[in-house]
């Protein structure tokens, strides 16, 4: 049986794993496929392909920061890009914005927490980016290390990072996003759309839009999916002829979800490797 997992993170972004020490986990928890998705970055993707195990095929990817501004506030969400153009202008540029934007908000985060007498620095938080991309789960590693908190968790709770020292962020319009990743030979799949336990969550009829605009598939079975809500997911998927995928997203010791705990069908894969045009599936 072949497995398949096309959502995993590395420490290019907010994983605890490097990306080679990603594959050779991969290859340890017998994946045939991975994807490697970090956010907003491809930071991983070399060391990735210069690590991969014989046998094991890798899906180069990035999970991106998007909103839709339908409503008020707008509501963020996440695209999973796979198989793009890294050097597309108007992604790339468009990552590269994310990305020093998450920087700045994470040195406010930790101006913030400072000024309030918690001992922890930015220098101690690049460190635990490793030099990825730094956010907020590097912040509750300092929280952590300090004894304010005991979990990740703990730390994006309302008393810490989720609202006391919340700090917004920019985010690609959800509509622009998608059309950028087609543009750049890529594949748009929305990750875990109905996840309500992460908070609200867009309607139907958006991800119809999103359809119409160019959007590939739905991420259905995923950790924060309640079963009724992977069988609402995947029966949206299917009445807007959309690809259904699963997986972990797999950040290393960040989450408690292993590799491989939910998994893509290969006939979906296919169809995303078969559709995109940026970069080949390597193996």
């Amino acid at each position: 049986m072949t497995r398949i997992d096309l959502h995993c993170h590395s420490t290019a972004s907010d994983g605890t794993l490097t990306p080679a020490d990603l594959m050779a986990a991969g290859r340890e928890a017998g994946l045939d496929v991975m994807a490697i998705t970090d956010h907003d970055t491809t930071g991983g993707w070399a060391a990735a392909a210069a690590a991969r195990p014989p046998g094991l095929r890798l899906v180069r990817g990035a999970e991106l920061s998007c909103r839709w501004y339908g409503v008020q506030p707008a509501i963020p969400l996440h695209l999973l890009a796979y198989l793009f153009d890294p050097t597309e202008p108007r992604l790339a540029a468009d990552l590269a914005h994310i990305r020093s934007d998450r920087e700045r908000r994470a040195e406010r985060i930790v101006e913030l927490l400072r000024a309030d007498g918690v001992d922890i620095s930015w220098p101690e938080v690049q460190g635990y980016a490793a030099g990825g991309s730094v956010g907020r789960p590097h912040i509750a590693q300092a929280l952590i290390r300090a004894g304010l908190v005991r979990t990740t968790n703990e730390a994006f709770a309302s008393r810490w990072l989720g609202t006391r020292y919340f700090v917004p962020k920019a985010d690609l319009d959800v509509f622009e996003a998608v059309r950028a990743v087609r543009a750049a030979g890529g594949v748009a799949v929305f990750a875990h759309p109905r996840a309500t336990r992460r908070g609200r969550v867009v309607p139907d009829k958006l991800i119809e839009e999103l359809a119409e605009a160019g959007l590939f598939g739905l991420e259905a079975d995923h950790e924060d999916h309640s079963p009724q809500e992977r069988e609402h997911v995947r029966a949206l998927a299917e009445r807007l002829g959309l690809v259904v995928t699963g997986s972990s997203d797999f950040h290393g010791t960040h989450k408690t979800v292993r590799l491989g705990a939910f998994t893509t069908a290969p006939e979906a894969f296919e169809r995303i490797a078969a559709a995109a045009t940026g970069v080949p599936v390597l193996g």
